[in-house]
């Protein structure tokens, strides 16, 4: 896809940013080779090194990090903070001077987990520094609360989870005393991530399937995660120590340009009245992953531009969801008349409430540190 075509698409287009991961630098060393755009980027790894450094007290280069190739870890978890949030905001910046596409003409954008914040720094209502001042704050004591806590990948293999029987387990297990669980991510109605501390997520893989029809599967993650998006971080008063810190964080008197869909309310409703309360809430509430897939599929967005140092979640996300409605789909009509049939109000309102699922196969994706390099080449 050219330039050109991409900034014509840019008005039908949502921004996904990712978030937090095990592996963190993508195809950032590369991006930093290339003669264009490393004035760019080593700016916005300049300003959030200092940021780094700053909060921790301790020696921050992230430029440094980036050209020795060398990977965070939990133990340079602000680091990792930093390195995504400076490379997200880098790659749509030299996307807008190199190219000339500018990504506040995007219908729509949203971020999973941290990249929640680098939508909100994209879109003009937080500043990077104030906006970065926050997380990194509090890092050390979200490592800490890490170091007993596993991820787990709940799923069905047919039909809906039921998620008010999950939470009723996790509120049972939580009420014993013996460690907390949380439901951090609805990933899509058939899937969720669950974050555990000690042995709370054998207990709940035990318990769940006496009370559910549907048999449930949780596969364990072998990393050890900061525990966001769940009552974990309430061990730290984390939540309200973000919010206190929040009242001195400068707010845009606008909406963000695109507007945000917030993974925390499921709307697009970030404002410049609500928007510490939201990501207040964005510390300990899960994430309504599934809920900006569908807004993506029903609010006409034809492209997704995924943002951010090798995205990994929300195109896997897109990806199985497009392989289940083609096979739902294979046996019956043409992929592509369906896909052309939902555009049309009179069917759509003949068809079930979930049409725009059928969308899925018809986006198109955009992986921007890879057209990015593409382009360069």
């Amino acid at each position: 896809m050219e330039a050109s075509q991409l900034k014509n698409k840019m008005p039908a287009a949502a921004l996904a940013f990712r978030g937090y991961n095990l592996t963190n630098l993508g195809r950032t060393p590369e991006l930093l080779s290339a003669p264009a755009y490393a004035p760019i980027l080593e700016d916005f790894l300049a300003r959030a090194s200092w940021v780094c450094r700053e909060v921790s007290g301790r020696k921050v280069d992230l430029i440094d990090r980036v050209r020795r190739m060398e990977e965070t870890s939990l133990d340079t978890y602000d680091e990792a903070i930093a390195l995504v949030v400076a490379v997200e905001l880098a790659q749509l910046a030299i996307l807008r001077e190199c190219f000339d596409v500018d990504y506040v003409q995007a219908k729509l954008a949203y971020g999973y987990s941290l990249g929640e914040i680098s939508a909100l720094i994209a879109g003009g209502m937080v500043e990077m520094e104030a906006a970065l001042r926050i997380p990194l704050s509090l890092a050390d004591d979200c490592v800490e609360l890490a170091a007993d806590v596993t991820l787990g990948v709940l799923f069905t293999r047919k039909g809906e989870l039921p998620l008010d029987q999950v939470r009723r387990q996790c509120l049972a297990i939580n009420e014993e005393g013996r460690g907390v669980i949380g439901m951090s991510t609805i990933l899509s109605p058939n899937s969720a991530l669950l974050l555990g501390q000690g042995d709370t997520l054998d207990r709940f893989a035990v318990r769940i399937n006496d009370v559910v029809k549907e048999r449930v599967y949780l596969r364990k993650n072998d990393g050890r995660w900061p525990p966001l998006h769940t009552p974990i971080t309430w061990r730290h008063n984390i939540p309200n120590r973000a919010s206190q810190l929040m009242h001195t964080m400068a707010v845009a008197n606008e909406p963000p340009k695109p507007p945000v869909f917030s993974l925390v309310t499921g709307q697009a409703d970030y404002n410049p009245l609500d928007c510490r309360a939201t990501l207040g809430r964005w510390i300990d509430h899960p994430q309504r992953l599934w809920d900006a897939v569908y807004a993506t599929l029903s609010q006409g967005v034809e492209t997704v531009i995924h943002v951010g140092p090798a995205p990994n979640i929300l195109p896997a996300t897109f990806r199985r969801l497009t392989e289940n409605v083609e096979s739902q789909l294979k046996a019956s009509l043409g992929l592509r008349a369906v896909s052309g049939m939902v555009t049309r109000p009179w069917i759509k309102r003949l068809l079930p409430a979930r049409s725009a699922l059928l969308r899925a196969p018809s986006l198109s994706h955009v992986v921007l540190e890879d057209w990015l390099l593409e382009k360069h080449e």
